[in-house]
């Protein structure tokens, strides 16, 4: 399943343009004004919300408030996106709760790598540490401990581990796998996710853990 991305755009012409950019990594809507999104958020909660300051009816001041303010949507990752590229009107969204801020016109490649840099902080959790079963997670020190033993492991597997753990219980799907751990899709047949799967799953057995990762033919991978 791609992550789901909420653009709130006024602007026809940019509002397609986040469409053709996004369309083949991300399930992107886009939307109007702020009555239009929060209708769509009744209905289903995106992965991450582009928001324009300058729109009709409640500005992005006024909606990022209102998102940031209220606790089933205070989560939701917002990367503010506006020619408003002043350094007060920055430092008032950042200090609103935006969680990035980026002015136009911008780069294309910029753009896709600030969502996916924002996408990928929203793994981890506010605490310092991710418990499942006997598997500790200590973010601080970058570290994986199982029924305590520090075990060893890569970047991608660390990365790997965290999602799986922060899952845990629920299908991961090989494509958004490839989005939250490698920050891309990767194209055709390829073993790269397999084999740190394997590699993860040889240090599960060793230190004798209570969790284990299962195959979902066709799908992905989920961490029971």
């Amino acid at each position: 399943m791609k992550p789901i991305i909420y653009a709130v755009e006024d602007d026809a012409a940019i509002a397609e343009l986040y469409t053709f950019t996004l369309e083949n990594e991300f399930d992107c809507h886009c939307f109007e004004d702020g009555n239009s999104l929060f209708a769509a958020l009744s209905k289903t909660m995106p992965d991450l919300v582009l928001l324009d300051i300058m729109l009709p009816g409640d500005d992005g001041f006024k909606i990022l408030s209102l998102l940031k303010g209220d606790k089933s949507t205070s989560h939701i990752p917002v990367l503010m996106v506006s020619a408003k590229g002043e350094e007060l009107s920055k430092v008032k969204g950042l200090n609103m709760g935006a969680d990035d801020y980026i002015s136009k016109p911008f780069g294309i490649l910029e753009f896709v790598a600030r969502i996916k840099a924002n996408l990928r902080k929203r793994m981890q959790p506010d605490t310092d540490s991710l418990v499942y079963k006997d598997i500790t997670i200590d973010f601080s020190k970058r570290q994986v401990i199982i029924d305590g033993i520090h075990i060893q492991t890569t970047l991608k597997e660390f990365s790997l581990i965290c999602l799986l753990c922060e899952g845990a219980g629920k299908v991961q799907e090989r494509e958004n796998i490839f989005n939250q751990v490698w920050g891309y899709s990767f194209a055709g047949e390829t073993r790269t996710l397999d084999i740190h799967i394997k590699e993860l799953r040889k240090k599960l057995a060793e230190t004798g853990s209570d969790a284990s990762i299962q195959t979902i033919r066709g799908v992905g991978y989920m961490l029971i």
